[in-house]
């Protein structure tokens, strides 16, 4: 039998130490989630492969490296309000479970948000709220956030995220670029400014619905 937890702690340091991830909460959480809850049966052997994997409803869960990205580029505490567009398998926002003290989650397709919340049920994550609905839109409802992190490539960062975003607050999101290549990109609100970084180029599924494409 593979032994998963080994895999973890060398994907830990083989794919994201060594690659630039030196954020150790993030570190800590990702070897911490058993990301082979998070991928269908017939893949979980390659659960700690250096790659997206495909997930129901023509989905993926992203490459370790790309979650552990965006992890780091929110630059979090653990006292964060965090809002995480594209729920995907759940594997996410199990880590951002541990990097923040509350998560809301959005997926539009409510066959993956079941599946997600009982993953995240079966593993005792309880500073998750899922919802189903238009992530694109955001959820004004519960905004602040002082973190967004978008699951899914954008033609530019939706203006309702950006009007969601506290001051000083972070929003990760793709951007879709050329045919193939996005690029990861970092937003922070100051006032009514955005300072922009750049973080890596991403190939992600585009982002559906009124801001999206």
């Amino acid at each position: 039998m593979t032994d998963l937890a080994s895999l973890r702690a060398r994907m830990v340091e083989r794919q994201l130490r060594r690659r630039g991830i030196d954020d150790e909460r993030v570190l800590a959480a990702m070897g911490e989630v058993p990301r082979e809850a998070f991928v269908p049966p017939r893949l979980r052997h390659r659960a700690y492969d250096d790659a997206a994997l495909p997930i129901e409803e023509l989905q993926t869960i992203s490459q370790p490296w790309i979650v552990a990205a965006i992890c780091q580029a929110l630059e979090l505490t653990g006292s964060e309000r965090v809002l995480e567009v594209g729920t995907g398998s759940g594997y996410s926002a199990c880590v951002l479970s541990l990097l923040a003290a509350e998560v809301v989650s959005v997926e539009r397709h409510q066959s993956l948000a079941l599946l997600a919340r009982e993953t995240l049920a079966s593993l005792a994550v309880t500073n998750v709220d899922l919802q189903i609905g238009d992530g694109s839109r955001g959820v004004p409802e519960r905004a602040p956030f002082e973190a967004i992190a978008v699951h899914a490539t954008a033609p530019a960062a939706p203006a309702a995220l950006i009007s969601q975003l506290a001051e000083g607050g972070r929003l990760v999101v793709p951007i879709a670029g050329d045919r193939d290549t996005d690029m990861l990109t970092a937003l922070r609100r100051q006032g009514e400014q955005l300072e922009t970084d750049t973080i890596a180029p991403c190939r992600f599924v585009p982002l559906v619905g009124d801001e999206g494409f």
